[in-house]
């Protein structure tokens, strides 16, 4: 086991320090794997009144994605999209989105980032609300693609009768996905340290003069 640095504040650390924490944890993304799919497995039962739990439609999602022969990037986001279901109902989609960002293009974040208002699309006319609410991101890179992933994908998953893929069949394209190097596949604003890529960009903040 690594010996643990000895500073009270970040203000007193060194640079030795810093080097010592990055070797710890640097390239721990089976570690995040494996937590993404601790976190998926305990949406089983947790039916939120819906058809099929989030853990089945997760897996029929993602199924429908494959079958459509989407990337494999594309169907991990499908697979997780809905994984805040339960930690951050009020927010989900930004919650699989944060996860994912590093990983994956811009154009898959932006999907998940998406999906939540885009559903609408499918059920808003049914509780009063304007289904057309997603005219709003007209523009953004990702309209087209997260309408289709709602569309074709999202909305159709609640079947009871669906044979979706094991969540075993999905695990290989996870870790691979969660394996990239982190922020090379989008153009997040990083800086680089000692193995680590610092986003720049947090949610929509943009920092003026950051390459």
């Amino acid at each position: 086991m690594t010996e643990t640095t000895n500073f009270r504040t970040m203000d007193e650390s060194t640079n030795a320090d810093w080097q010592r924490v990055a070797a710890s944890v640097g390239g721990d993304s089976g570690g995040l794997a494996d937590l993404v799919l601790g976190m998926l497995t305990r949406l089983k039962g947790s039916s939120l009144c819906m058809p099929v739990d989030p853990y089945e439609h997760c897996l029929q999602t993602a199924t429908r994605a494959f079958k459509d022969g989407a990337e494999e990037e594309m169907v991990v986001c499908a697979l997780l999209h809905d994984i805040g279901d339960l930690p951050a109902p009020q927010n989900h989609a930004e919650f699989a989105a944060a996860i994912l960002r590093p990983y994956v293009s811009d154009e898959a974040h932006g999907v998940v980032l998406l999906h939540e208002i885009f559903q609408g699309y499918h059920y808003f006319a049914k509780v009063g609300l304007d289904r057309n609410l997603r005219d709003r991101f007209r523009g953004h890179p990702s309209f087209a693609r997260a309408a289709e992933f709602c569309a074709n994908w999202d909305q159709n998953s609640f079947d009871k009768n669906y044979e979706s893929m094991p969540l075993a069949a999905f695990e290989p394209m996870l870790r691979r996905v969660f394996a990239r190097p982190p922020y090379e596949t989008n153009t997040t604003p990083r800086v680089d340290f000692m193995g680590f890529r610092i986003n720049m960009a947090p949610g929509n903040l943009a920092p003026g003069g950051t390459a």
